[in-house]
């Protein structure tokens, strides 16, 4: 181990690999925890934006810790190679793991930077995988180090459970670490490292490390799934899906905290992929997966919800033609600029194929795609200038500031009364008023 900046007491010396979401925080949150940080990524672009103290992506927090690392001297930047791996203890694995649309994970892209690197570690490091894989990618990790002659290397496997919009707390406040670990010394050694972080630290095998991730994922996608199958009976048989949610959460065995809150389906690709993941396990085993199957397919009826609802209201002989709708939110989370498998863009896409107009607006994201910009979706300046003229507005990312704005507001600038609000964000505001047509999920509408 290496001495601190500070001097005193020995501390690892990390590098971390992949810098997008995932790898940013956990260099950042590793280096605030005085540890020895060096990030690494293939990419010298997003190496020279990180070293200036720009982070690859929004995350409330990440800029000015990043520059408090900088500045302590604890937390460097580089592509790997040679020199900026000698002299590791640790390197961590925190890739964002690419997914197609399908939700299917490009395994190559993270094992391919990985395998290309082991060799040049020294001997005895540990590495430590927390980019979201499918179970056995550590495994085989170490069957490649055993063929290129590096069976020394220590392996583990600690999941990332982040929150975009809440990554730093969720790293550096942990309510517990999963941690996979082979041997004695791998968890001595991974120990020191978590600790910091997390009162609560789960030790199992890497197997089960990796599996517990797959399996939490495809709990809180079968949760999502299921209380928005309540909600669409709900609104059929005029219940309300939140006060449905609010009694299952009173029951000890679920809890105030369980992932039952009627509105969006997942979206995003992170527990999509999971859901994949499991299924592609099944199959690959011989195995039933009618549990899973179902959540993925219930999941996939209720992202068309928000498009049934407009073509309820504003269809008529010519569809959706002519209309205009107005979007606020385009990022998969509040507190973040992430775009990757947004459902609201995938809405506008749909909107605009059915001839409707479009105008978006959300706090975090100054542009939009080509791709989308292309084929005639506006970006508005200010939420209200997204709302001016539509004949519907759909509220798509729970922006706190969209609670700021007057009903009176809203409803001046559309020329329609209709507001669509899968999670009920204005729901004290915008639908406690007789003057708008206010739909969400889980009510039957008025």
């Amino acid at each position: 181990m290496s001495d601190s900046p500070g001097g005193g007491n020995a501390r690892a010396r990390i590098g971390v690999l992949g810098l997008w979401h995932l790898g940013s925080v956990t260099a950042a949150c590793l280096a605030e925890g005085g540890f020895d940080v060096t990030g690494l990524d293939p990419d010298p672009d997003v190496v020279a934006d990180l070293a200036g103290g720009r982070p690859p992506v929004a995350e409330p927090g990440l800029a000015e810790l990043i520059a408090g690392g900088l500045a302590a001297g604890n937390l460097r930047f580089a592509t790997p190679d040679a020199q900026s791996l000698a002299g590791l203890d640790v390197l961590w694995v925190a890739f964002d793991t690419p997914v197609d649309e399908e939700d299917r994970v490009d395994t190559d892209f993270v094992v391919d930077h990985v395998e290309a690197v082991l060799a040049a570690l020294d001997q005895g490091t540990l590495v430590v995988t927390s980019s979201q894989l499918p179970v056995g990618t550590v495994a085989g990790f170490e069957a490649f180090a055993a063929e290129v002659g590096r069976a020394d290397l220590e392996f583990a496997a600690v999941p990332e459970n982040l929150r975009l919009g809440k990554a730093l707390d969720s790293f550096r406040a942990a309510e517990r670490f999963v941690a996979g670990v082979r041997s004695d010394a791998g968890r001595e050694a991974l120990a020191p490292l978590l600790e910091p972080f997390a009162e609560t630290i789960e030790w199992m095998g890497v197997e089960s490390a990796e599996m517990t991730k797959h399996a939490l994922n495809g709990f809180l996608a079968a949760s999502v799934a299921y209380i928005n199958e309540i909600a669409t009976i709900s609104e059929a048989v005029g219940a309300d899906a939140a006060e449905v949610s609010r009694g299952l959460k009173s029951d000890v065995r679920i809890g105030p905290r369980a992932y039952l809150g009627p509105g969006d389906a997942f979206a995003g690709g992170t527990l999509a992929r999971d859901i994949t993941t499991l299924r592609r396990l099944a199959s690959a085993n011989d195995l039933p997966d009618y549990m899973v199957a179902g959540v993925a397919a219930s999941n996939d009826a209720h992202r068309r919800w928000a498009r049934r609802v407009l073509a309820d209201f504003l269809g008529g002989e010519g569809g959706l033609a002519g209309t205009r709708v107005g979007v606020w939110g385009l990022a998969y989370k509040p507190g973040t600029d992430t775009l990757r498998r947004s459902s609201s863009l995938e809405l506008c896409r749909w909107l605009r194929a059915e001839g409707a107009e479009v105008s978006a607006h959300d706090p975090a994201v100054a542009a939009l795609p080509a791709a989308d910009a292309a084929v005639g979706i506006e970006m508005a300046d200010s939420a209200l200038g997204a709302a001016n003229g539509t004949d519907a507005l759909v509220v798509s990312t729970v922006w706190p500031e969209y609670r700021e704005i007057g009903v009176g507001e809203i409803l001046g600038a559309m020329r329609g009364s209709l507001v669509v609000d899968a999670a009920g964000h204005l729901a004290g505001t915008v639908g406690a008023d007789p003057a708008a047509t206010y739909v969400r999920v889980g009510v039957r509408p008025r």
